[in-house]
């Protein structure tokens, strides 16, 4: 017998049993618009991922980044570097004196956190639990565009905010005016609001929807930042910072700078010498940030497409299992087909035909449902949408193996019914 007839009657008996073939198609429905739409919403979040950090670390001329950041962190248990940051405040002026003369290396600039109690503006006092010291550089390395003003002098009483914590109080602080910091000691600085940044420098609010950025606000080390530990090298009380960002001369010596740094802090350097034994340095490119960010996500889709995958099992049983009802329902049938000259392999192709149209349906109708399911999820989530092509291809694939290993047997079974038992059944 040849395609075309299996076809034509495969569809036929389908057509016959809309409402079973339909519940039937059902898991798989399920199942593929499930493992769709996880794999979709994983796309567009390595998408939303990869084009912020891409849009914030490219410079004017459309290259990639030149900075790479150095931090201290806890050790994994095999001893290698493990993940994040937020270790102790171990680089010291030396160390980034000794940095900048190292090759390749175009400027260091130092961030140490200021613990704060408050921020009192016009006879108003509000919480903020912290502010960042660091010097001028930062803004054109990493902070963004100023809405309003200019980076604040090395040394004055100055201060940078952006739009969050400009827009905390009652009354919106502009340039210009005065602030008076509350360190967390009781201690209270009086300083001038001299610029204004765009939105937030946080770059892992990837799609946020809350359109209001946490309050940042930035002065410079001198007066702001006093965390002092002896250095090493000098012997000296120097101001000690939690991370540095390096910047190369351009993209093309990130790594060859990253090396030197590496090689440097694994030396004898202070950091090295005041770090905790259970402390590593780490100096991690953009790339570097990015491929872990992509490895987080891409284990987040896995898990919870296996977990989907639990449905496309749960349809193919019950392929398999409407697939052998329809045999014993169609036994007389079976024996009539063979009486008039079908042979066991045309009975084979026969409910495997039927089998694999029905997986192949449920892919399809599966496909739209995770497309659908996806574009919900990433405009709930303000992601932009990103729909991997190749896993339509997957899918369909998926569908038809599903339909012929659940048919196989059911199928087989069929075959081998005996002619003359067949026609005996009611």
């Amino acid at each position: 017998m040849d395609l075309f007839e299996s076809l034509r009657m495969a569809w036929r008996t389908i057509r016959g049993h809309r409402l079973r073939s339909t519940l039937t198609t059902l898991g798989v429905v399920i199942g593929i618009g499930a493992v769709i739409t996880f794999v979709t919403l994983g796309a567009s979040l390595q998408g939303a991922i990869i084009s912020d950090v891409a849009a914030g670390s490219s410079n004017d001329a459309g290259e990639g980044s030149s900075e790479m950041t150095v931090v201290s962190q806890l050790q994994s248990a095999d001893g290698g570097p493990g993940e994040g940051g937020g270790g102790p405040a171990v680089f010291t002026e030396h160390d980034i004196q000794q940095l900048q003369e190292t090759k390749g290396v175009e400027t260091v600039v130092p961030e140490g956190s200021v613990s704060l109690s408050g921020v009192t503006y016009s006879g108003q006092s509000v919480a903020q639990s912290a502010m960042t010291a660091t010097t001028p550089a930062y803004f054109s390395q990493t902070a963004g565009n100023f809405s309003a003003g200019d980076p604040f002098s090395p040394g004055e009483r100055e201060v940078v905010l952006n739009e969050g914590a400009a827009t905390i109080f009652e009354q919106n602080v502009s340039v210009g005016d005065s602030i008076t910091v509350i360190r967390s000691g009781g201690e209270t600085i009086n300083a001038t609001v001299v610029g204004i940044l765009e939105g937030s420098s946080s770059s892992s609010e990837f799609g946020s929807s809350d359109d209001s950025p946490p309050a940042e606000i930035y002065g410079p080390t001198d007066p702001f930042h006093d965390t002092r530990l002896v250095s090493p090298a000098t012997g000296e009380n120097q101001r000690v910072y939690s991370q540095l960002t390096v910047v190369a001369g351009n993209h093309d010596q990130v790594d060859p700078v990253a090396n030197r740094v590496t090689d440097y802090f694994t030396a004898d350097s202070d950091a090295q010498g005041l770090l905790p034994s259970s402390y590593e340095v780490s100096v991690q490119t953009i790339d570097e940030s990015v491929k872990q960010m992509q490895s987080l996500v891409s284990t987040f889709t896995s898990f919870v497409t296996g977990i989907a995958v639990i449905s496309l099992i749960v349809g193919a049983i019950g392929i398999a299992n409407i697939m052998l009802v329809s045999v014993t329902e169609r036994t007389r049938e079976i024996g009539i087909m063979k009486a008039v000259g079908f042979q066991n392999r045309d009975i084979l192709q026969l409910f495997l035909v039927e089998a694999v149209i029905l997986g192949l349906f449920g892919s399809m109708f599966g496909i739209i449902l995770g497309v659908l399911g996806g574009y919900g999820a990433t405009t709930f989530l303000a992601l932009p949408f990103t729909f991997p092509i190749e896993w339509a291809g997957i899918a369909v694939a998926v569908g038809v193996l599903v339909g012929v290993i659940a048919g196989l047997y059911p199928a087989w079974n069929g075959a081998r019914i005996d002619p003359i038992e067949a026609l005996r059944y009611e």
